[in-house]
């Protein structure tokens, strides 16, 4: 079949990694792409931030103007690689009203706002492909949304994402602790610089809230994943699951509860090593689907990278393409079902409790503090310098920790109270703040007469959890996985209130969380 005379233009938003190999791609097998597509596809403009030398692309091609492409009739099909929300969101809108379809890579702009451009590409006729968007180049989107749209997806579970995939690969089969394979990862290039998305699940949770929607026909965003991430995953889990034929892999899963809700999550999961995504290795991804009729179904492969992500790309330009020529569009997705997502609190899985030597020590101190403070202590009320007592516990963290901790003197310190339940009660707010926040970021305390304020760096504190961390035993889910009793906090409480004083906890505006007490001064 020879191409139509009148060629499909192509219009890039972004050429990094990934859109610079599209874009030599699409050069270098023009002709070929075009016979399979049955019309001539031609790459005319690629926006960029800044211009520069691209080995193998015409200078000629590039513009610092995304609007200009995408208000530019003559191209027919927008291929975003740009990635982010914004402005990716704006002008693929703007795209889509202008008539142009869409191919995208961009999961967070999907696993946020995919309802909205579904909607408005369907209003116009116009298709949006996104089969690189999850697992690269391992097909998946189309699978679930074309060869499995005459059957019932009951469930599909998927390592996606190549980092965690690796340091846990790594950690298995050398005995190698977290962070020695993290820099390693970093090195290798298969990790970012600031590895948090990928590490704590931000990247799986997208990706799990767009297979969720296509699996179960139910617009599913990345705020209705439960997520937990792997930082926290040691060398003695990791012995624990080999000693029992298991391995440790970051699943995204999602499946239809018997009250028909969808329960979507990304956490760390003990698999069993006759399981088939237990022998995926290293940076590469599997996605396993159960159906009601076809049974059980393994996707697998290279999952990122440049080439991988660019291979499904180019499958989206073609498929587009030949709907353009055809004058048609291809399976839309649907979300008929409306179903509800399932609260984690109501999802049943398996657990494994560790409980150390160290941690029941923990716990039994803790309990006795907090008995101790309910009856009259032996401790004599005396005139107490709370700024000395800070100084003294920061030192001893820093020791401990390692941390910057920095203490200030806002003034008037000297209050009448009992030295070892304040001594007590600042230890743990440090405590605390080094255990929910980013090694390596710094813990700032503030003493300003009766008042301790401790800030740290961390994720900062849900609005769901705020009005409880001071009650005893309380836990966000979040914070399970982290060592501790849920009593540290607790006793923070009793002991400012047997000083008659209050405790207090907020978000910081830039980040981060403040903990502290304050207490009637002389």
């Amino acid at each position: 079949m020879s191409p139509a005379d009148k060629p499909v233009r192509i219009g890039m938003l972004g050429c990094g990694v990934v859109g610079s190999q599209v874009a030599r791609l699409l050069l270098a097998d023009t002709e070929e792409l075009s016979t399979r597509a049955g019309v001539k596809i031609e790459l005319a403009r690629i926006a960029v931030r800044t211009i520069k030398p691209y080995e193998g692309l015409n200078p000629a091609l590039f513009t610092t103007d995304p609007f200009s492409i995408v208000n530019d009739p003559e191209i027919d099909l927008i291929v975003e690689v740009m990635g982010g929300i914004e402005p990716a969101r704006e002008l693929a809108l703007l795209a889509i009203n202008n008539r142009k379809s869409i191919v995208t890579a961009n999961k967070a702009l999907l696993a946020s706002h995919g309802a909205d451009l579904f909607s408005a590409a369907y209003a116009k006729g116009e298709d949006i492909y996104y089969e690189a968007s999850v697992a690269g180049a391992i097909p998946i989107i189309r699978p679930l949304r074309d060869s499995l749209a005459g059957d019932h997806v009951v469930r599909l579970m998927g390592i996606v994402n190549g980092t965690t995939n690796y340091i846990l690969t790594k950690m298995h089969e050398d005995n190698r602790e977290f962070a020695d394979v993290l820099k390693e990862a970093q090195k290798l290039g298969y990790a970012e610089a600031d590895p948090t998305a990928d590490i704590e699940g931000y990247d799986a949770a997208a990706k799990a809230a767009i297979l969720s929607g296509l699996a179960f026909h139910t617009r599913v965003t990345v705020d209705d994943v439960y997520r937990e991430g792997i930082s926290k995953i040691t060398l003695e889990d990791v012995a624990i699951a080999k000693s029992m034929d298991h391995v440790i892999k970051l699943l995204a899963i999602s499946e239809l509860t018997p009250a028909d809700e969808i329960s979507v999550r990304v956490h760390p999961v003990m698999i069993h090593k006759s399981h088939p995504l237990a022998s995926v290795r290293d940076a590469f991804n599997a996605v396993f689907v159960e159906a009601e009729s076809a049974g059980p179904l393994m996707f697998y492969g290279r999952g990122a990278g440049g080439q991988p992500t660019a291979s499904a790309i180019l499958g989206d330009i073609v498929a587009v393409s030949r709907h353009i020529a055809l004058n048609s569009i291809g399976q839309r997705e649907t979300d008929y079902a409306d179903r509800d997502i399932a609260p984690i609190e109501t999802t049943k899985t398996k657990f494994l409790i560790r409980l150390e030597v160290e941690e029941l020590s923990t716990l039994t101190a803790e309990l006795v503090d907090l008995a101790t403070d309910q009856v009259q202590s032996a401790e004599q009320i005396g005139t107490v310098d709370l700024l000395a007592l800070t100084r003294d516990v920061a030192q001893r963290a820093r020791r401990r920790s390692g941390r910057t901790i920095d203490v200030s003197d806002g003034g008037g310190n000297s209050i009448d109270g009992f030295s070892n339940q304040l001594l007590r009660a600042i230890s743990n707010l440090v405590d605390n703040a080094i255990k929910y926040s980013p090694a390596g970021s710094s813990i700032e305390i503030s003493v300003d007469g009766g008042s301790v304020r401790v800030r740290d760096h961390g994720p900062g504190i849900s609005d769901k959890d705020l009005p409880h961390i001071f009650e005893r035993f309380y836990r966000s889910i979040d914070a399970r996985t982290a060592p501790g009793s849920g009593l540290g906090l607790a006793i923070v409480a009793d002991a400012v209130t047997r000083h008659k004083g209050t405790v207090f906890a907020a978000n910081a505006p830039d980040g981060g969380a403040i903990v502290g007490f304050d207490l009637p001064e002389p």
